[in-house]
């Protein structure tokens, strides 16, 4: 049965289509276009750093902006195929991305993850959930507790005010729009309580959504929250 499957139905390459050998990957072209995070990267955020060190390392940006998370990990750059990826997963009902995608976090993630870490997407506000009727944030936070054999609370956060789109907003706008929008849903306060928190999201600009989101876990008396996105915005790109 898998063999006739696969005749009629051969693998393809997550981003152009073409035939490839397994499911859920890309092929040798488009992988060598996808732009992986690697070598030397910021601690906070998982910007590339250049150079070569022993020690964590911080960007500009996380010098310049405190955040209320530990480490942060980012799997792909918001460019070029990476950026295309995300799109296709947030635009395109692309929900077949989550499962290598998450593969792809986890493998610049593991580093942070604990025993007892419970992985929390980052929310949507109700509106905009109907309207896009899924939140790519969930998917990827589901794949990646497959894929790492942790727990996950697809609900743990509420965004409980309608924010407009940041999108083309200041950094300082985005991060007063975000300030005490989100919340822990109180049924689920008790799972986060006392435990390091991995909040999951697709794409990191500022850091706003993410920072609204760690300080609701921190003050609901989470242990520590560390961060993992699928793509990275940063200034070279």
């Amino acid at each position: 049965m898998q063999m006739l499957v696969q005749m009629l139905y051969p693998p393809r390459c997550l981003s152009c289509g073409g035939l490839v050998e397994t499911d859920f990957g890309l092929c040798g072209a488009c992988w060598r276009e996808t732009p992986f995070t690697s070598g030397l990267t910021c601690d906070l955020c998982g910007t590339p750093l250049p150079g070569q060190s022993d020690r964590a390392e911080h960007c500009d940006d996380c010098l310049a902006t405190a955040r209320p998370w530990d480490h942060g990990r980012a799997a792909l750059l918001y460019r070029d195929k990476g950026r295309r990826l995300v799109l296709a997963l947030k635009h395109g009902d692309r929900h077949d991305i989550a499962r290598p995608a998450a593969r792809w976090m986890a493998r610049t993630s593991r580093d942070m993850l604990q025993q007892d870490t419970l992985i929390v997407p980052v929310p949507l506000h109700l509106r905009r959930l109907l309207r896009r009727r899924f939140n790519q944030s969930a998917l990827l936070a589901q794949a990646l507790a497959a894929e790492t054999g942790l727990d996950c609370c697809p609900d743990a956060l509420t965004r409980h005010v309608a924010t407009p789109s940041l999108e083309g907003r200041t950094r300082e706008d985005r991060f007063a729009t975000l300030s005490g929008a989100l919340r822990v849903t109180p049924a689920h306060a008790s799972r986060i309580a006392g435990r390091p928190v991995l909040l999951v999201d697709d794409v990191m600009t500022s850091g706003a959504t993410l920072a609204a989101s760690a300080e609701a876990c921190l003050a609901a008396g989470a242990s520590s929250v560390c961060v993992s996105v699928l793509a990275r915005v940063a200034k070279d790109t």
